[in-house]
Formats: C-alpha cells, sequence, structure tokens
C-alpha cells in the first residue's frame, strides 16, 4: 500500500523568497504526524502543496499514491484549516450535508449522525453555527473533514480554540482514527499536544527539515537527581543506567536516599535547539554536578 503522503525534494519559491528547500518525509498508514515550526518556516506552503491549492517549483507530493491535486488525491484526503469559517446560518446537520454533495461522499444522514457522534455534538445536529461556541465549531470542523472517510488528514491547528476538555476529545477522536487506518498530519503549535498524540515529529525551519524522529528520540538525557537529607542533588552527565550506582555510593557514604528521578529534555526543548533558540538550562542542570540543591 502506497504511503498516506510522500513528499520527495519539495521546494516552492515565490520570486526570490523560498518558502520550501528540498522537504523530504513520508506518512504511513495510520501514523499521527505532527508538522512544527516558527511562523513563516514553511508549515503552511506543504500543507497547501498536498491540498492541490499551490503547485510546487520542484519535487513531487503523493496522496495515497496519487499526485497531489489530482482527483485521486483530492478523493483521499480531509483538510480543515486554521482559520475556517462556516455560514452562521448553516445548522450542524447542513453543513455536512452540503459538504456530502462537495465531495460527492453517498454516506447520507447515517454517515452525518455518525460523525456528529464522533466529535460529541450529536445532540445538537439543528443548532445553527452562530449558535456554536468556538469549541463546538472547531469540533464540526473535524466532523466535515472526515466525510466521504478520507485515508489522509491535514489538519491546521485543530485544537487551537478548544478547552483542556475539548482538547482531550480530540486526542481520543485522533487516536480512534489510527486504530482505523487514517493517517493524520498535524500542524501545532501545542508541543505538548503533539508530543501526547503523534508517532512522529518534524520540525521545519527556513523552509528545510532540521530535526524528525519520534518525540522520545527527539528528547535527550538531561542527567539524574537523587533526594537526599540534604535536599535534591543534581548529577548532570548521569544517565538512567548510572542511577543505582550513584545511590549505592551515597548509601555507603552515611545518605539518606528518599528519591530517584531521570531527567530528560522536552519536545519543547528539542524544538527550540532545532530552530536555533536555545531553551534556558534548567536550574537543576544549572548545578554543579553532584553539589548539594
Amino acid at each position: 500500500m502506497a504511503p498516506a503522503l510522500s513528499v520527495t525534494g519539495l521546494r516552492k519559491a515565490y520570486g526570490s523568497v523560498h518558502a520550501l528547500r528540498g522537504v523530504d518525509l513520508e506518512i504511513g498508514t495510520g501514523e499521527l504526524f505532527g508538522l512544527l515550526g516558527p511562523n513563516g518556516a514553511g508549515k503552511s506552503t506543504l500543507v497547501k502543496i498536498a491540498c492541490g491549492l499551490v503547485r510546487p517549483s520542484d519535487g513531487a507530493v503523493e496522496v495515497c499514491g496519487s499526485p497531489a491535486g489530482s482527483p485521486g488525491a483530492q478523493a483521499s484526503l480531509g483538510y480543515l484549516a486554521e482559520l475556517f469559517r462556516f455560514p452562521d446560518w448553516c445548522t450542524a446537520d447542513e453543513l455536512l450535508e452540503l459538504h456530502q454533495e462537495l465531495t460527492g461522499s453517498t454516506g447520507g444522514r447515517s454517515e452525518r449522525r455518525e460523525l456528529l457522534d464522533l466529535v460529541e455534538l450529536g445532540h445538537v445536529p439543528d443548532r445553527r453555527v452562530g449558535a456554536m461556541s468556538k469549541g463546538m465549531q472547531q469540533r464540526l470542523g473535524l466532523a466535515q473533514s472526515l466525510i466521504g472517510s478520507p485515508r489522509l488528514l491535514l489538519l491546521d491547528e485543530p485544537t487551537s480554540a478548544l478547552d483542556p476538555a475539548g482538547r482531550h476529545t480530540v486526542r481520543a477522536l485522533l487516536e480512534r482514527l489510527r486504530e482505523r487506518g487514517v493517517s493524520v498530519l498535524l500542524n501545532s503549535h501545542l508541543l505538548s499536544e503533539v508530543e501526547l498524540v503523534c508517532d512522529r515529529v518534524a520540525i521545519i525551519n527556513g523552509g528545510s527539515v532540521v530535526a524528525a524522529g519520534t518525540p522520545a528520540q527527539l528528547s535527550r538525557p538531561g542527567g539524574v537527581e537523587v533526594e537526599t537529607a540534604a535536599g535534591w542533588r543534581t548529577f548532570a552527565d548521569a544517565r538512567r543506567d548510572d542511577a543505582p550506582r550513584l545511590v549505592r555510593e551515597l548509601i555507603a557514604a552515611g545518605e539518606d536516599v528518599y528519591g530517584v528521578r531521570v531527567l530528560t529534555s522536552s519536545l519543547e526543548d528539542a524544538y527550540l535547539e532545532a530552530v536555533g533558540r536555545a531553551p534556558a538550562a534548567p536550574q537543576d542542570e544549572a548545578r554543579e554536578a553532584g553539589a548539594p540543591a
């Protein structure tokens, strides 16, 4: 089976401005893929090319084996823009019915009901968009992106208008979609959300991929802390495997040990480093190795 999204040597220039400089990435079936980067990094350009809205200057993009923008690619993807707007007078059910007509979906009423239930709007099919909260409208947008059972979803900041409960609902939805084999390209500034839900991440800066891998791979060891009677002691160069030895040595030296924790950098730290904005060193790591807290 062809990858859900295949990007090879993708370049896009607007005159002298190079939005993308040879991007390569691939999203497999059922994979949740996070796309990160500062404003102007090229993320939106990549998504628009995948949607067929923008032509690349060079390189190739395929959606489920079909060239981006072709009828086969369009039939295989769903899209939710960050700044979407639905008619205020439209009800939730009417909006989904309209998009069924636009996409050629034959799912009818049963598809609309299933999608509204999926985003927890099944109790308000007749509520007008203008009477919905921003969070409800965001979830309705997710429902419309799923019309026609696409194999690939392109989601641009899908949790930006949601409260913590709403973000939890979307995370649960994305996990259910993964179980169904639906792939997702998630463009988001909420690094904590990406870290929680995405299988892999690519960080784009200046039109190039500057880091890629799983959230765990992009993180790195940050030392070991041991709690003693004198407080927390930090061993900045230590790793997880060093923890038992450190505890034994402290006990042999007459110290009482109350706790141990292994420190790692976060996805946010990896992101800031990748885009050239080094994170501030945590207070614990700034201490001299082995010095009392």
